[in-house]
């Protein structure tokens, strides 16, 4: 009997929007298990078996539990042996990992934070989010000047990461709009093939 991987997932959580737009953009095969993290289903001991920090995204493999979304998508691109998306050079690992890094740091507890404490009434200090996030995209949009894609020459993990909750800055009250280089790489992850949008992702932008 064939197994198919599970992906434990909020469908509003950016973190899990990660594995499932490189799932969709690499037609890697995932069962959505939803997890009502408002109800704290969670929060029960078997949720914590998987991930003892107890919170989503959580990737089932078998009897393989792989939790934090960075960690999730290198498995997957090892397993698949998807050299496109991890290089197998050191340098451009390097790369993928110091923007996976930016992803669950300033971006966390800058636009991630922002959106979370405007749209789900969050914990957290707005203005505090909001000086982050100041400090935070002037430095992508210089970095991407003369750049396509975030790592390498061409789309990496690092860029699935970064994705979500910079494509729903503006649920945050963030406006993207001076920032022409990041919206233009905005656009050039939603025209890549496979690509797969969710609530709060625009059009265009």
């Amino acid at each position: 009997m064939k197994f198919t991987m599970k992906l434990y997932d909020r469908a509003t959580s950016g973190n899990c929007h990660k594995i499932r737009l490189f799932a969709a953009l690499t037609g890697i095969e995932l069962t959505l298990i939803p997890v009502n993290t408002e109800a704290g289903e969670q929060k029960t001991a078997a949720f914590a078996a998987l991930n003892p920090f107890q919170h989503v995204p959580v990737l089932r493999d078998a009897s393989i539990a792989i939790w934090e979304s960075p960690a999730i998508l290198i498995y997957l691109a090892r397993k698949f042996d998807l050299t496109h998306w991890w290089p197998e050079e050191a340098e451009s690992q390097a790369h993928i990992a110091a923007w996976l890094s930016i992803s669950t740091n300033e971006l966390w507890h800058g636009p991630a934070r922002a959106r979370a404490i405007v749209k789900r009434g969050g914990p957290g200090d707005l203005a505090a989010a909001h000086a982050i996030a100041a400090d935070l995209l002037p430095r992508l949009d210089r970095h991407l000047e003369g750049r396509d894609w975030f790592a390498t020459s061409r789309p990496t993990i690092a860029d699935c990461a970064l994705f979500p909750y910079l494509a729903m800055a503006h649920e945050g009250r963030i406006n993207l709009a001076p920032f022409a280089h990041l919206r233009a790489w905005l656009n050039r992850v939603i025209a890549l093939p496979g690509f797969l949008g969710m609530d709060g992702i625009l059009d265009h932008y």
